[in-house]
């Protein structure tokens, strides 16, 4: 990270190339001397957290005039017994984030929750930087807002880091709060889902659409960053990349501004369908891990599966996207590295070993939500929808795109219909009858699949 220190201990040298970068996006926001760059996250999951702790580690410690950077979550949470005790074992496995909290008098608290005498709060432990979801890797200290109005009101950007299944809620209210404001902000979403809208037709509501509905920021203000990465690697400064989409205004100087030597940002102006294909992956990540559980970490039944499921994944990028080729590289990319390390592969193979059942719900501890259930559900919706219809190949019949999906099929009925348990993920990747996946992706090669109304665009339109 530009001019950072481990975790926020100790101090930085002012980096000349971070503070012009922070002066072009302040000059392009019209920002007067002695006003600062005020950066808002909203949301303190674990990529949400970490995303402001880059910031806040880039720009807001040694710039302090320039920048300023603060993150809400609701406050309440509390931290449990067990994993106040976990924390209290990474703190003094790190030599440095024991000495910081000593030096800011707060290691006596952590000591009090390890023994049981003190309850700790989730937005207490991220002010000394530790995000509840991610306790392994601690983070700088971050300033936490628990008050929703406080901490948006006056924004310059504002970084959704909440769960798709959250967004439209929490940005509702926010909206309520920005009625007066002259300027809207800029918004990066984090957030990786989808919704299913089907009246009158179907099509896929994503996390930037729910924002701009629900406050009336105009979509060339808000953008989606996404990419192949995991959270705690990215902070740990693991090579990494991502792509921010959205309007040309503000996507060029923004991946600028979020660039760092071990965290490259590209630009794309295709924000729908980028941010779509950012939940279709962790639908099929879910899979994965059940797969692996199931098998014993079988990898010929994983390249088994990855072959069907990115086959799958390919042919609804056909109904999404007029150029779906341009759109291969980077799904595949972060599908591998969620198949490999994510909270959805995760969740699939605790649930497959019995360590989690579904009556537990999608909101998992120590995890945070897992989007790839609800992406099911709507996936599954949409492509149910006999308007959608498509040739089947050996039939020559209509039917729905879902039937050509079977594996989103037996997802959806483990899932969500909870008709068969996860043992039928294998017995659908070894159907006799499956088709060959180089089949399926030629099969939508062949016909001309693509929707534009999916993504709420006029017929004929031609963007993509």
């Amino acid at each position: 990270m530009v001019g950072s220190y481990a975790n926020g201990g100790g101090g930085g040298v002012r980096n000349g190339a971070a503070e012009g970068k922070l002066d072009e996006l302040r000059r392009l926001l019209g920002k007067a001397e002695g006003d600062p760059l005020r950066i808002a996250g909203v949301g303190a999951g674990a990529w949400g957290s970490v995303f402001c702790a880059l910031l806040q580690d880039a720009y807001g410690r040694d710039y302090r005039d320039k920048a300023q950077v603060r993150v809400w979550r609701r406050p309440g949470r509390a931290v449990d017994r067990a994993t106040a005790e976990h924390l209290f074992e990474v703190i003094n496995s790190r030599e440095d984030v024991l000495r910081r909290l000593i030096r800011r008098c707060a290691y006596l608290k952590y000591v009090e929750a390890r023994l049981g005498d003190r309850t700790l709060y989730a937005d207490e432990i991220l002010r000394d930087g530790f995000c509840l979801n991610m306790i392994d890797t601690p983070l700088c200290p971050l300033k936490v807002v628990t008050n929703l109005q406080e901490a948006v009101w006056d924004a310059d950007i504002v970084v959704n880091g909440l769960p798709s299944t959250e967004t439209r809620e929490v940005f509702e209210e926010i909206g309520r709060y920005w009625k007066e404001r002259i300027n809207p902000p800029i918004i990066i979403s984090l957030a990786k889902g989808i919704e299913a809208s089907l009246d009158p037709m179907p099509r896929i509501i994503t996390p930037t659409q729910m924002i701009t509905n629900a406050t009336g920021v105009p979509l060339e203000n808000i953008l989606y960053l996404g990419g192949p990465n995991i959270a705690s690697e990215i902070y740990n400064k693991e090579y990494a990349n991502a792509r921010i989409c959205g309007a040309d205004k503000w996507r060029v100087p923004l991946s600028n501004f979020l660039r760092q030597p071990h965290f490259i940002v590209w630009d794309n102006s295709d924000l729908i369908t980028h941010e779509v294909m950012g939940g279709l992956k962790n639908v099929y990540a879910i899979g994965a891990g059940m797969v692996a559980a199931l098998t014993n970490e079988s990898a010929t039944s994983k390249s088994v599966y990855f072959s069907l499921c990115t086959s799958e994944m390919i042919y609804i990028t056909h109904l999404l996207a007029k150029e779906p080729e341009k759109l291969s590289g980077p799904l595949l990319a972060d599908t591998y590295v969620t198949l490999l390390k994510g909270r959805n592969a995760w969740y699939g193979h605790k649930l497959a070993k019995g360590e989690l059942t579904l009556e537990m719900g999608d909101s998992i501890k120590g995890k945070g939500t897992i989007q790839g259930v609800s992406a099911v559900n709507a996936f599954y919706e949409l492509l149910s929808q006999g308007s959608l219809s498509v040739t089947h190949p050996e039939t020559k019949k209509h039917v729905a795109p879902v039937e050509l999906c079977p594996i989103l099929k037996t997802l959806h009925k483990i899932l969500i219909k909870r008709e068969a348990g996860t043992n039928s993920i294998l017995q659908a990747i070894r159907d006799e009858s499956m088709y060959d996946p180089r089949e399926r992706i030629e099969m939508a090669q062949r016909q001309s699949l693509y929707r534009p109304s999916l993504l709420g665009l006029p017929i004929g339109d031609t963007k993509h």
